[in-house]
């Protein structure tokens, strides 16, 4: 190859230009430790390579030797052999690093840092090295051709994710939904594809005979796969996903038949799969998802009987189902979702001891679910919806007791919901909408005590709903809409207090009045009760549901007037319309109600006053503010800090009020507030109400006035005491500072800190404050929020978990600075407490993880902070956009422009765009399903200074950040 002999030439040449020749300097006597000690001087003083240290003064040669120093093997005769600084942080490039000294170097590691620039050209003169990891790090550029010179290499990673241990089928989650829309799922090639190193994969790659592992994911090659690639005839793992690459897949891939692990997915490849691939026996994970590819599967996928893990989905795949995978016992792992593929699903199937996740929906399946089913006994997750299934749900799906999500929507589903289904205890989505299923709801619902979401929409269902459908304590959206259901609402659905997305009961043919139970489902955000036949007045209990945005009452019998509350008054007339006797405002097309009517009691004017205020977040759990209160207590009772205390009344009352600068007592508060009167509430959640004070002094703080349940047991959780006086003692900028607390006989209310703008989440509901908004402010309130997170999760002692990050737990103050509310306060739950739901957090914020374990990290915070994010860019929650940016079906890269808030104008410069670009990708690391592979808090606040820093100095240092990924390949 006289072509890399001149490219190698050219590379000495740009050596001996760095490096002074021996006319012009001393020869090293040691050029290994000249080299690496040049090398380190351009790091800056960084602690990792503080040993790396030159001592000649005792005149021996070893002392020259760097075989000592940190990150450094040598072999027998003092040559260095291998430079391991992975993991390490190390920051700076490798302009300053002479690899034409190492000679005998076999290993090279430097995965998980921070390196950028480019990747030198000289490393082609490593001629020994066998071990080649640059992954996680930001270098930029291409491949250099010379890396064709290292002949003996045999793993070589490129990718912006290190080697690190055998696939793990938790990294392979659903992204799909049949709402989606493809114009927003195409977000995540725009996401995916704003990685570093780009370009042509070098053809020469294939020469490199003896490599073992290629791993070149997560970054922006393009064009065509390299034929040459089909030459490495000892390949055991290939990764080329999340790429662009093009074009088709080469057929002499069906030549490697070492190949173990093959990663294709995300890329933009076209075309049918090469029937070769069957010749792979020994193919254990194959991933094909999220590309353009066609034609049918190759039928033989796993011919060698070893298959694990196969994903295909997201393309545009015909014919059917591959006939090997029927006794591919080995697999664990299948999504063949959005495609074209027919077949027979009780016949095409078999029995996998070993499955865990299947994904088939939206596709042509036809036949019926198969009792056999039952066997797999590890699945945790079986979608089958949007297919052309029929018969009757089997008894046997009641075996699956490891099963978390059932979705068998959109079919032609037959029969009876059978009783035993309220077996399956893990079970959190439930979704058999869409349907043809008929009977009555069977009671036994009511033992999912796990399930979040249940939705029987459109079938045929009969009968009264079950009352048992209230003990579902951790529901979160319930939909029983476009059935043929009778009978009352039953009391007990008031008590799913964490519903919080839906409920949805129109199209009924419910009757009787609407019981003021329901209002108290203070968390829930949408009601619809439409179209049937209920009766009576509208219970004034509804005007303390505050979260309530949308409702819907049409067509029925209602009669009275509307309950004075926001959504009452902001909603649309055809949300009332077709009602018996509604009265209420002429504007909402109603008949004006008598005076001597109330439509929800009381103080008009004060009821104003309270929409218009607002300060701080009331979304507080109950037991979250419960235990603080009570620990407080415990706190009081051993704290020695008398100073800080003040008793106001005799016995248990205690006035608590620390590191504020002025004095506060019990009765200015209560004062102030006209004792509580709700004239100064500015904002209720599901256990207190939030008063703006204007103490005498002239301050104001916000009071959280607590509603405590009788029979509180203040000595189960006095090891919470501690914990108490740290919080009272944080202080950040981005954190609303908590002052003390209040327990007295008549009240008890926390104080906090008053913010002037309010939530978040009301400043991007109003557009006059949304446009005030800006995206210069919006990027500070981002980083502003990942600043007071990491300072919780780094500079704690212990750290404290925040647990329900949401726009609404953000407040800004008069100059838009975020400042993060109600912070810690889930870290005090006891697991057995009977409010232990509230530690899902807030609906659309919630780590995925929470649906198959309550065991919550740091990183549940980390991932509430992505969907935060993408809110505060898009100006509006991201719905399923956060639960599906790497499903897409769209070849098109969608532009940063789509998915920014249209009530903005466009980013003004180009550095700001970058920045904004950057943000998104951090986003979506953030959302990565495995909570492992997310970012602490302390890398994204991070990377957000860096962005900052860059946004000031060079636009390009903007496009240094990684992206999320979804599907990680890992291996050993």
């Amino acid at each position: 190859m006289p072509n890399l002999f001149n490219y190698l030439a050219l590379a000495l040449s740009a050596v001996l230009v760095v490096f002074p020749s021996p006319s012009t300097a001393q020869p090293p006597q040691n050029p290994e430790v000249e080299a690496l000690l040049r090398w380190k001087q351009s790091l800056r003083n960084q602690s990792i390579v503080s040993s790396w240290i030159f001592n000649q003064s005792n005149g021996n040669s070893s002392a020259s030797s760097p075989c000592n120093w940190f990150g450094i093997s040598c072999n027998t005769a003092g040559n260095v052999t291998g430079l391991n600084l992975a993991y390490t942080g190390l920051q700076g490039t490798l302009d300053h690093l002479n690899f034409s000294y190492f000679p005998l170097l076999l290993r090279l590691d430097l995965k998980y840092n921070r390196l950028t620039g480019t990747i030198p050209t000289n490393i082609g003169l490593l001629s020994n090295l066998v071990y080649l990891d640059l992954s996680t790090n930001s270098f930029s550029g291409t491949i250099p051709l010379s890396v064709a010179n290292l002949t003996k290499v045999v793993e070589l990673d490129f990718s912006l994710n290190p080697i690190t241990g055998q696939l793990d089928p938790r990294l392979f989650p659903d992204r799909g939904s049949s709402q989606a829309k493809t114009g927003l799922l195409s977000l995540q090639r725009l996401l995916f594809q704003s990685t570093l190193l780009s370009g042509p994969l070098p053809p020469e790659i294939g020469n490199l005979e003896d490599l073992t592992i290629l791993a070149l994911d997560t970054s922006r090659f393009s064009g065509p796969i390299p034929q040459s690639l089909g030459n490495l005839s000892k390949i055991t793992i290939l990764y080329l996903s999340q790429n662009q690459f093009s074009g088709q897949i080469p057929k002499n891939f069906g030549t490697l038949t070492k190949l173990t692990n093959l990663n294709m997915l995300s890329n933009n490849l076209s075309g049918p799969v090469p029937e070769e691939i069957g010749n792979l026996s020994s193919l254990v994970v194959f991933h094909l998802l999220y590309n353009n590819l066609s034609g049918q599967l190759p039928p033989q996928v796993c011919r060698g009987g070893v298959l694990a893990n196969f994903t295909a989905g997201y393309n545009n795949f015909t014919g059917p189902i591959p006939v090997s995978l029927k006794n591919c016992t080995s697999l664990y792992r299948l999504r063949l979702e959005y495609n074209h593929l027919t077949g027979n699903l009780d016949q095409d199937f078999g029995v996998y001891p070993n499955l865990t996740f299947i994904d088939l929906s939206h596709n042509n399946l036809k036949g019926k679910i198969s009792p056999t089913w039952g066997e797999c006994s590890n699945l945790t997750r079986l979608s089958l919806g949007g297919n052309s299934i029929g018969g009757e749900i089997p008894v046997e799906i009641s075996q699956l007791n490891q099963l978390v999500v059932l979705d068998l929507s959109s079919s032609k589903i037959s029969g009876r919901i059978p009783a035993q289904v309220g077996r399956l205890s893990k079970l959190s989505t439930l979704n058999l909408s869409d349907n043809q299923i008929s009977g009555q709801i069977p009671f036994e619902i009511g033992g999912l005590s796990n399930l979040a979401s249940l939705d029987l929409s459109m079938n045929m269902l009969s009968g009264p709903i079950p009352g048992q459908i209230g003990d579902i304590s951790r529901l979160l959206f319930l939909s029983l809409s476009k059935n043929q259901l009778n009978g009352s609402i039953p009391y007990q659905i008031g008590n799913l207090g964490t519903l919080q997305r839906l409920l949805d009961l129109s199209s009924n043919s419910l009757t009787g009045a609407i019981l003021p139970q329901l209002g108290k489902l203070i968390s829930l955000e949408a009601l619809n009760l439409s179209h049937n036949s209920l009766s009576g007045s509208i219970p004034d209990s509804f005007s303390g549901m505050l979260s309530l945005s949308t409702i819907d009452l049409s067509y029925n019998e209602l009669e009275g007037p509307l309950p004075d509350s926001k959504v009452f008054n902001s909603s649309p007339p055809e949300a009332f319309s077709h009602n018996k006797n509604l009265c209420g405002d002429p504007n909402q097309g109603l008949t004006p109600c008598n005076n001597s009517v109330s439509g929800g009691g009381g103080k008009e004017n004060k009821g104003n006053s309270r929409l218009i205020i607002i300060a701080v977040s009331a979304s507080l759990g109950s037991l979250f503010l419960l235990l603080l209160l009570v620990g407080a207590i415990a706190l009081y009772q051993k704290s020695n800090r008398k100073s800080q205390k003040e008793d106001v009344v005799k016995g248990e009352n205690i006035f608590f009020i620390q590191n504020f600068c002025g004095r506060i007592a019990y009765g200015d508060i209560v004062q102030a507030t006209d004792n509580f009167d709700d004239a100064y509430c500015i904002g209720q959640g599901g256990s207190a109400r939030v008063y703006k004070v204007n103490l005498p002094s002239g301050q104001v703080v916000a009071a959280k006035k607590l509603f405590m349940n009788e029979g509180s047991e203040i000595g189960e959780i006095k090891s919470f005491a501690n914990e108490i006086a740290t919080l009272t003692e944080i202080r950040h900028r981005n954190i609303v500072k908590l002052y003390g607390f209040c327990y007295h006989e008549k009240h008890t209310f926390l104080v906090c800190e008053y913010m002037e703008r309010g939530s978040l989440a009301s400043v991007l509901r109003r557009e006059k404050d949304a446009k005030e908004l800006d995206w210069s402010k919006r990027v500070n309130v981002i980083r502003g929020v990942a600043h007071a997170l990491s300072y919780l999760h780094h500079n704690c002692a212990p750290p404290i978990i925040h647990r329900d990050i949401s726009s609404k737990n953000v407040l800004l103050d008069s100059e838009m600075e975020a400042h993060v509310s109600d912070f810690g306060m889930a870290r005090f739950l006891k697991p057995d407490s009977s409010n232990w739901t509230a530690v899902v957090g807030t609906f659309g914020y919630i780590a995925p993880e929470l649906s198959y374990t309550m065991a919550v990290t740091e990183k549940c915070d980390v991932y509430s902070f992505g969907v935060l994010t993408l809110e505060i860019l898009m100006g509006s929650h991201p719905g399923e956009l956060s639960s599906n940016l790497y499903s897409s079906v769209d070849n098109e890269r969608i532009q940063l422009a789509d998915v920014l808030d249209p009530r903005l104008p466009p980013p003004a410069s180009q550095k700001l765009q970058d920045e904004l670009d950057s943000i998104l990708n951090l986003a979506v690391w953030c959302l990565r399903v495995d909570p492992h592979s997310r970012p602490t808090m302390y890398d994204a606040s991070q990377v957000l200074e860096m962005n900052a820093r860059a946004s000031k100095e060079s636009p390009e240092l903007v496009k240094s950040v990684r992206e999320g990924v979804d599907e990680l390949p890992m291996l050993s």
